[in-house]
């Protein structure tokens, strides 16, 4: 692919001879999806049962409500192809191939669809459990929850690339990111624009943000918990030495423990940070005297 250069920093840009396609399958499909829902929702809502118009049954079924309101499981996942309007539909589908397309050429079909749903279905979460001590809670719908994770992931994984906001003025799609996410929060806990699902929305990017996290290896706290398992491994091995050495008999030591190689206590000592002292034999529990006598 060629590149671009922007602000001294490169990024690719798709090819239209290259491998990169503008609507891989997941996203093509998805679209196709939405439109197709949307269409036939709408269609749905023009007839009447008994004299009961179907749109408001078609919601209960498949919007996101609320715990003990009307909430199933299946919502969890149905609600994201529901949507309010044809702008709503529009504002979600662009946003999906605009920032979904290199990250499904990137990742993989996929990988890109597990990544979709779960942020989708996090931000579903969100909004049944976090969602009410804010605000009221009310039947939810739209795929903007997945989408912010689909737009955090591509803030993550491509800082530098520009996003032209009204297809003009640049802005690197970190700093692009950062500032809807902080919109959302502040929006979410001040309770200001009711009737959007706020929480749904940093839902959907926290779940992306672990998941990201995850797949990079990179997850917080991870060096700290490494390093509480080896100091623990240490206060064990102390704590079982100085119990332990009180009941040794002397005769038990062997006149051959020069033989003993410092690989051989190497290999001990890595058995006792790996499984604790408790896991030593007692052969390897007298090497380790001898060990220790000598350096005393």
């Amino acid at each position: 692919m060629p590149y671009y250069r922007y602000q001294n920093s490169n990024y690719l840009r798709p090819s239209l001879f290259g491998g990169f396609r503008y609507f891989p399958p997941v996203i093509k499909y998805l679209l196709i999806a939405n439109v197709a829902i949307f269409l036939l929702a709408d269609f749905i809502s023009m007839f009447r049962i008994e004299g009961l118009p179907l749109a408001p049954l078609v919601n209960y079924i498949f919007a996101l409500y609320p715990l003990g309101e009307g909430f199933h499981v299946w919502q969890l996942v149905t609600y994201m192809f529901m949507h309010g309007g044809f702008m709503h539909l529009f504002m979600n589908m662009f946003a999906l191939w605009m920032f979904g397309m290199q990250l499904e050429n990137d990742w993989g079909s996929r990988k890109f669809l597990t990544y979709y749903l779960m942020c989708g279905i996090g931000a579903g979460l969100s909004n049944l459990l976090i969602g009410p001590i804010f605000g009221s809670a009310g039947p939810t719908v739209g795929a903007s929850g997945a989408i912010y994770g689909v737009l955090l992931a591509f803030g993550m994984l491509y800082p530098d690339t520009p996003i032209f906001i009204y297809f003009l003025l640049p802005i690197r799609a970190k700093y692009f990111v950062i500032f809807y996410i902080l919109i959302e929060v502040y929006a979410g806990v001040t309770g200001t624009a009711d009737g959007v699902a706020h929480f749904a929305h940093l839902g959907g990017a926290a779940v992306g943000f672990v998941y990201l996290m995850v797949d990079r290896k990179r997850l917080p706290f991870k060096n700290v918990w490494s390093r509480a398992k080896q100091r623990l491994a240490h206060s064990e091995y102390a704590v079982h030495t100085h119990r332990d050495v009180s009941d040794a008999n002397y005769y038990e030591l062997h006149n051959d423990e020069d033989g003993v190689s410092q690989q051989q206590i190497d290999e001990i000592l890595d058995k006792i940070s790996q499984h604790g002292y408790q896991s030593l034999t007692e052969d390897e529990k007298k090497i380790l005297f001898a060990a220790s006598k000598k350096l005393n």
